[in-house]
């Protein structure tokens, strides 16, 4: 698939086919998480890949916000570690870390639609409960749990977004674009 129609057409979606997606999927999805840069290529990140029924109810157990999880073919739970130190200066602010993950997510998210797996997120969980069930250290911390399978009905891809001349200025802010 084409780049810019896999952005414009990937949505999110909680609903799951029972089909299984293949292990070379998987692993395509991790790899494109793998590759993603990262603040000072720390590369801080560690993902569990979710693929066994019972784990897979584990996070279902887990979830606050995501009980949708259920029916996922797999799930990858992203995850960070360390702290950036920049000129003998451990940064204080973490905020590299959010930025990082949600580049890792779309990548994985978008390498999966390439092959016509959908996916979710959800972000409230019962942490302990999940540092438990996945064996995850006290050093690492989870942040982002994504969800995948092949959809259960087509995805048309449409989304419900606002124009563009909404959201994008020329040079200032409240300076129209003009895209019309």
């Amino acid at each position: 698939m084409d780049t810019y129609d896999c952005i414009l057409t990937n949505t999110d979606t909680r609903e799951f086919d029972k089909k299984i997606v293949s292990k070379e999927i998987k692993m395509k999805v991790l790899e494109s998480g793998r590759v993603c840069g990262s603040a000072m290529n720390s590369q801080h990140w560690h993902f569990i890949l979710v693929e066994e029924e019972d784990g897979i109810k584990k996070l279902f157990e887990d979830s606050k916000s995501g009980k949708w999880i259920l029916n996922a073919n797999f799930a990858v739970i992203l995850a960070t570690s360390g702290d950036l130190i920049i000129d003998g200066v451990k940064l204080s602010n973490n905020n590299y870390k959010t930025i990082d993950l949600g580049r890792v997510l779309q990548n994985m998210k978008l390498a999966a639609w390439n092959f016509g797996v959908v996916s979710c997120i959800y972000t409230v969980f019962d942490l302990e409960s999940l540092r438990i069930d996945f064996n995850i250290p006290q050093d690492v911390t989870p942040s982002v749990i994504i969800g995948f399978g092949y959809p259960v009905k087509k995805v048309v891809g449409k989304k419900l977004r606002k124009h563009i001349d909404d959201i994008a200025f020329s040079e200032r802010y409240g300076i129209p674009i003009n895209s019309k």
